[in-house]
């Protein structure tokens, strides 16, 4: 019930911004999800997972990655406690294939994470549970509710972290630049890490005529026609993605951002087309199409869309 005086949906919207998270239900939830997977993985469990292999989850890995986006970017709440719980088995699945191959189990994951989360606040643990998980930067944990400081602090730790990393490794200013993020946004940070070694573009005019370049040997590429050649032709694709994608760093652009916005304009046009059009889009020729194209994205635009 309400209180007097006030509505239900009042209170509801009360109870969504005080829910807290049991820590104890959690547990045993994430408990009770590992055990489901261990058991799926199990020599009598289901013949599907255990067929599974780091290669063959993978690309399951991306799509529930973007589903978790589409949620987020549609504010669909309900859906999107969905989506994390796919998300999580993801890594459910992998920390079970990783002790299937003996190389390390959930705890080990759930250890890196609880480590690092202390190690990069120290601000909210203190500097010596913070030094203790690891932290090797002199930082001020003082941040005085600055997220700014915050963040300070956060990349100072990180850097110290990667310092040691290539100590032991003789790393490359490249390695921490993660190999598992999206092609488009490691080009973005490839082409960051190496403009502060002085190796980019001056101004984003530069890139036109490379865009150009790499057209053309794309162009080349491909007419030849020749199978064995395709994978020439995907470098060549690659070439000139990856300079439309630092053309988009020089102009303060997101890759992704830009090529998702491009997407839902694409969705809209296209559904407008099959709005518009007298008979089924595969029955028209090229010019009523581009002219069914056109006249959608004008309508579009007038709409504001």
């Amino acid at each position: 019930m309400s209180p007097p005086g006030e509505s239900s949906n009042a209170n509801t919207e009360a109870s969504a911004t005080t829910t807290l998270t049991d820590p104890a239900r959690a547990g045993e939830l994430f408990e009770q999800s590992a055990s489901i997977m261990a058991r799926l993985r199990a020599p009598s469990g289901c013949p599907w997972d255990r067929e599974q292999s780091f290669d063959s989850i993978r690309k399951y890995t991306l799509e529930e990655t973007y589903e978790v986006f589409d949620a987020i970017e549609r504010r669909d709440f309900p859906h999107l406690a969905e989506e994390l719980g796919d998300l999580l088995l993801q890594v459910l699945f992998y920390a079970e294939m990783a002790a299937n191959e003996g190389h390390f189990t959930i705890a080990a994951v759930l250890e890196h994470l609880n480590s690092k989360l202390v190690r990069r606040h120290p601000h909210v643990f203190g500097d010596e549970a913070s030094r203790a998980a690891g932290n090797r930067a002199d930082v001020d944990a003082a941040v005085e509710g600055s997220s700014a400081a915050v963040l300070r602090n956060w990349e100072e730790i990180k850097a110290a972290e990667a310092l040691h990393a290539a100590a032991v490794a003789s790393a490359s200013r490249l390695d921490s630049v993660s190999r598992a993020l999206p092609a488009l946004a490691e080009a973005t940070k490839l082409g960051a890490k190496a403009q502060k070694a002085g190796f980019d573009w001056p101004n984003w005019r530069d890139l036109l005529p490379k865009l150009v370049e790499e057209t053309a040997e794309l162009e080349a590429e491909a007419a030849s026609g020749d199978p064995a050649r395709k994978p020439f032709v995907e470098a060549e694709l690659g070439d000139l993605l990856f300079t439309a994608v630092n053309l988009g760093r020089h102009l303060g652009v997101d890759a992704e951002m830009a090529l998702r916005g491009c997407n839902r304009r694409f969705r809209e046009r296209f559904k407008m087309m099959e709005k518009e059009a007298e008979r089924p889009l595969e029955e028209l020729g090229p010019a009523e199409l581009e002219a069914l194209w056109a006249g959608a994205k004008k309508k579009l635009a007038s709409e504001g869309s």
